[in-house]
């Protein structure tokens, strides 16, 4: 059964702005208030009893901020089966607490996760099947539908007994699980591919192949805590995640079932290909970028893969591109507002472009006066370029111009320099660094025990 998108209730103003980070988690998510209470919800409601109940008839998942008896007492009279009930959570207003109420069978403890990861809570899962094996067989993954869940219960209850089961048939969502396997055992596990009758002592789940999902992520500078709660849901629900290594490692921790491939760092081709491939196979992949996916990495990788080849099972596919904080971006926040008036991002290697591209770009947008983020500065392999480049930006630019060098900018290795363009030199840069070259109009601040950096917004 499909459900609708989630309905967030809220009480009070109070209450609000986690709304709007549980909101920020869940696409097409809708804020419903009170409307004598909270001003700036997407919808204005006038008795909050009624408005829960409505959305529990519509089999919308709820998500309310309130007390949990609150929500018990509203929904009660509706309580009928538990294979029926949409998934029901309480959240506290500050986001304290995700407790999930109903809806284990249609994924509640799956949203619960979500929503704590936005609110950085761990949830209180109570469900005493999925807490000891890691699986809930009442919700199975996408492709499976439990046929006969009645009898899933009592199935449920042996197992948490101690005895062991058969599987029979292809279930990766089984293998790392903490089910005692057994070929002899009395209870089984089948899998089909077209509708069957289910024997005593066995769950039997029809598995179709669903469409594959590609998923192009920023992961940002490197630190979790700077990933949207859009990107941490797709790594949580990936089958499979691509990368360069270093980038895999950063997007972890993952679960055993979770299939990593990582490669080298100059495969991005031969990488969007295999990436494109898994999701056509029925897989939920992510490809993983540092910073934001659309500067200088995979996004465009993919897209190259899809224009050149006229592959019908690739442009079926469920693809989305997420967006993530950018070096650029990262850097200017630790120093300030150095990207506050018109700026220019341009890379420096040659490797898909020539140099003599990179020269005539350098000065055009150095002459134009433009603020500039320059990406993949300096390397073993090309050590001579940006001295080459910082010649052309001293014939439009001062000395005195102010000038940021932020390397590792989010990891812990941070560190950022904040020097003039006459000062700078090769020797103060390295690959894992990103600079931004001020505009004529860019200024240092001495403030708050610090120094910033600004480009002011006004040029008059």
């Amino acid at each position: 059964m499909a459900q609708l998108t989630p309905a967030i209730f809220v009480l009070n103003a109070a209450s609000l702005e986690t709304a709007q980070r549980i909101q920020s988690a869940l696409p097409g998510a809708r804020i419903f208030g009170l409307e004598t209470r909270v001003i700036g919800a997407d919808v204005a409601i006038a008795n909050f009893g009624d408005a829960l109940r409505d959305a529990y008839r519509e089999d919308r998942p709820i998500i309310a901020l309130c007390a949990a008896g609150i929500l018990i007492r509203a929904l009660a009279p509706l309580l009928q089966s538990k294979l029926a009930e949409p998934p029901v959570l309480a959240i506290a207003e500050d986001g304290s607490a995700v407790v999930p109420l109903l809806g284990a069978t249609r994924g509640v403890n799956t949203l619960a996760r979500t929503i704590g990861e936005a609110l950085a809570t761990r949830p209180a899962i109570t469900t005493t099947g999925e807490l000891r094996f890691g699986i809930n067989l009442f919700n199975p993954p996408p492709g499976y539908q439990l046929l006969n869940a009645p009898a899933a219960k009592s199935f449920v209850s042996e197992l948490l007994s101690g005895r062991p089961v058969q599987i029979d048939g292809d279930a990766p969502w089984l293998e790392f699980s903490g089910l005692t396997v057994d070929p002899s055992a009395r209870l089984r596990i089948r899998i089909v591919d077209a509708p069957a009758e289910a024997g005593p002592d066995e769950l039997v789940y029809l598995y179709r192949p669903v469409a594959g999902r590609l998923a192009v992520i920023g992961l940002g500078p490197g630190d979790a805590a700077t990933r949207t709660p859009e990107v941490t849901a797709e790594l949580r629900a990936a089958t499979d995640i691509l990368g360069y290594q270093t980038y895999v490692d950063m997007a972890g921790p993952f679960r055993p079932d979770q299939r990593l491939h990582p490669s080298d760092n100059r495969q991005e081709l031969q990488r969007a290909r295999a990436a494109l491939d898994l999701a056509a196979s029925g897989r939920r992949v992510v490809l993983v970028s540092s910073g934001d996916p659309g500067i200088f990495a995979m996004a465009a990788a993919v897209m190259e893969a899809l224009a050149a080849e006229d592959n019908p099972a690739w442009r079926q596919l469920d693809l989305a591109i997420l967006p993530g904080i950018s070096a650029a971006m990262a850097t200017a926040a630790r120093a300030g507002a150095p990207l506050g008036h018109d700026f220019a991002v341009l890379s420096l290697s040659d490797n898909l472009k020539s140099w003599d591209i990179i020269e005539q770009r350098l000065a055009a947008a150095a002459g134009a006066d433009f603020v500039l983020a320059l990406y993949n500065p300096i390397s073993k392999a090309r050590p001579h370029q940006l001295d080459r480049a910082l010649e052309i930006l001293r014939r439009f630019r001062e000395p005195g111009t102010p000038v940021i060098v932020g390397r590792d900018i989010g990891r812990p290795a941070e560190t950022l320099s904040i020097l003039t363009l006459g000062e700078l030199t090769s020797a103060a840069v390295d690959s894992r660094s990103t600079l931004i070259i001020g505009s004529s109009r860019t200024r240092r601040l001495h403030a708050t025990g610090r120094d910033w950096v600004f480009t002011p917004r006004s040029y008059d």
